[in-house]
């Protein structure tokens, strides 16, 4: 006797009569997943959500009467439901898009660029709602943020220092709800230049370091190519290409190459962790957040063989436990940690990490 697999239940949200046709049809390619009604604005969404109870949502962010995010706000607060966005290339869109991950929205995938383009987002639609559905809707708005002691930080990092250690992390779906937790609670007066691959679309990653600027002690900024990363700079890898480090006298320096995707990624996080193993050695901490594939495993393992301490999140706090997993059961991980300890660990780390490998002990839960 054959099991029936469960299949994903899923509302499409939508004021474009086209779309409410052309994103069923891409979902229903895939024999996983069963599109279950459709709506037109947020207040028909939140009536079918009564009637059908879907497993996931996709929804655009603007519509007319109630737009994606005032649907968002009641999605939250009255079911839980995992919500992808649908966002469009634009500014505006991704600073919508940006205020809709606040909210709760748990992922999002860019709309085509016109009709002939559809086909293009199936692939990314099909696996963010598949992950969606997988989601663990965790709340991680409690905790005391960290505030640091150096006030002259948030104009171009921390006078005078010439920082020897740096911090790199990678990132992917349910990166930008780590970062936001995370990042706040990096003190002003932190001793290394902290480097960032986050996957996102071109505009959107510019659009993510001001939203986690205005909560953070520390400045945060999308990179640019020949800026050095000092201690109080966070710097975010923009989309569409890659970001490395070459290591100089006044400290770390990002450089910023159009290039081919790697691991389907531009920016890849194995490329910005490959070229700290190569600069910074043992004075090098990685890090691996929340995340779907298989991305940074490979440069996080060389940052690792050249004696960098490495560290990922744990299980419990990762919305999508896919990229630490691959990491953790290659063996490249010192430390796993929760997502409520990170920054903690980080700082603590910063400050001892010379010497790392002859106290290294796998300490993997």
């Amino acid at each position: 006797m054959v099991t029936e697999v469960k299949r994903i239940r899923v509302l499409v949200v939508d004021d474009s009569a086209v779309m409410r046709k052309v994103i069923p049809a891409l979902l229903d390619k895939d024999d996983s997943i069963e599109v279950v009604g459709t709506a037109l604005d947020g207040d028909f969404a939140l009536n079918k959500i009564e009637q059908l109870r879907p497993d996931v949502v996709t929804m655009d962010i603007e519509m007319p009467r109630m737009d994606g995010l005032s649907a968002l706000k009641q999605i939250v607060a009255r079911h839980s439901i995992p919500v992808v966005m649908l966002s469009s290339f634009t500014t505006r869109g991704a600073a919508l898009t940006m205020k809709a991950l606040e909210m709760g929205a748990v992922d999002f995938v860019c709309k085509p660029r016109g009709v002939a383009h559809v086909g293009e987002m199936a692939v990314e639609l099909i696996s963010k709602v598949k992950l969606a559905a997988q989601t663990r809707l965790i709340d991680l708005r409690s905790g005391a943020r960290v505030i640091g002691t150096a006030r002259d930080v948030k104009e171009g990092g921390v006078v005078g220092k010439v920082p020897r250690r740096l911090v790199a992390i990678g990132a992917s779906s349910g990166g930008p709800h780590a970062l936001r937790y995370l990042l706040p609670r990096i003190p002003a007066d932190f001793g290394a230049g902290i480097v960032i691959v986050q996957h996102m679309p071109e505009s959107f990653t510019a659009m993510l370091a001001r939203w986690l600027n205005e909560i953070c002690e520390v400045e945060v900024r999308e990179a640019v190519s020949g800026e050095r990363a000092v201690p109080g700079m966070v710097l975010i890898a923009p989309g569409n290409a890659h970001m490395k480090i070459k290591r100089r006298p006044g400290g770390p320096v990002v450089v910023i190459e159009r290039g081919v995707a790697v691991n389907g990624h531009m920016p890849s996080v194995d490329v910005l962790f490959e070229s700290v193993a190569r600069e910074y050695k043992d004075e090098a901490l990685g890090v691996i957040l929340s995340g779907m594939g298989s991305d940074g495993a490979a440069g996080i393992g060389k940052m690792r063989e050249r004696g960098a301490h490495t560290i990922a999140q744990d299980r419990e706090s990762c919305a999508i436990y896919g990229m630490p997993r691959v990491a953790v059961e290659k063996g490249f991980i010192d430390k796993v940690v929760p997502l409520a300890d990170m920054a903690a660990y980080i700082v603590s780390s910063v400050g001892q990490i010379q010497g790392v490998e002859a106290g290294r002990h796998a300490d993997i839960c």
